[in-house]
């Protein structure tokens, strides 16, 4: 029996007037692929924001390594963004004024690292997401599937324990969509990163090690009852 990675219980949260969950609960644990769907509007990014300490839930608890997000103070919360979480959204949302290598090396610098050493390090994973010789090119002068790539890079390059990604195929085409599920599947093997994926494409939710979907700000499993999370990890392939 280990205990997940991320454990959330209870979150309520309402923007403004419209709740967004009522109780969502979900399990993370280290090493699998998690896929989150539901409707458009369902709550998913709400979800995901709360389990990455973006935002505060009204009500609930999100653990992770034994601390309370919603207790923690902002500077440690940032510190966990840079070091152990890593956010993919669906446009990338790249900084447009720096190149593909800067934007990967931008997480390695606020870490402390030299800037050398940093786009050092980008370089390899530009390389292993299939975009090494555009380190200089900046995300006008890149495709959607290539940019989306390049996200996928600095959420990875810190060596996080869990990345969240937020429809990262959802702004582009079939195949950029699976080269870049692909891209993310190899390198999360590989590092034994975590990956809470939150979409509404079958297609992309099949490339997960479990899926579980977001109804009336509920989580459910499979069989559409409310999730029961356990503290026993999940097989997962490999």
């Amino acid at each position: 029996m280990t205990q997940p990675l991320l454990r959330a219980r209870g979150l309520v949260k309402t923007h403004g007037t419209t709740p967004a969950l009522r109780g969502a609960s979900v399990d993370l644990h280290a090493g699998e692929i998690l896929a989150v769907t539901g409707a458009s509007g369902s709550g998913k990014s709400t979800l995901l924001h709360c389990l990455a300490g973006i935002v505060t839930p009204d009500e609930g608890s999100v653990e992770y390594a034994g601390e309370l997000l919603e207790e923690l103070p902002e500077p440690r919360l940032s510190e966990l963004r840079r070091t152990d979480f890593g956010v993919v959204f669906q446009f990338g949302q790249l900084i447009p004024e720096l190149t593909a290598a800067d934007n990967v090396a931008l997480p390695l610098m606020l870490a402390g690292a030299s800037r050398t050493a940093a786009r050092e390090r980008a370089g390899q994973w530009l390389e292993r997401f299939g975009v090494r010789g555009q380190e200089e090119s900046r995300p006008g002068e890149l495709s959607g599937g290539q940019a989306q790539r390049v996200a996928l890079a600095r959420a990875l390059v810190t060596g996080p324990k869990a990345v969240f990604a937020d429809e990262p195929t959802g702004a582009l085409d079939s195949l950029a969509g699976e080269q870049v599920m692909t891209a993310l599947v190899h390198a999360a093997r590989e590092s034994g990163t975590a990956v809470l994926l939150i979409t509404h494409d079958a297609r992309v939710a099949a490339y997960a090690d479990r899926e579980v979907s977001l109804r009336d700000g509920i989580v459910l499993d499979a069989d559409g009852a409310p999730v029961a999370c356990s503290s026993e990890a999940p097989e997962v392939s490999r």
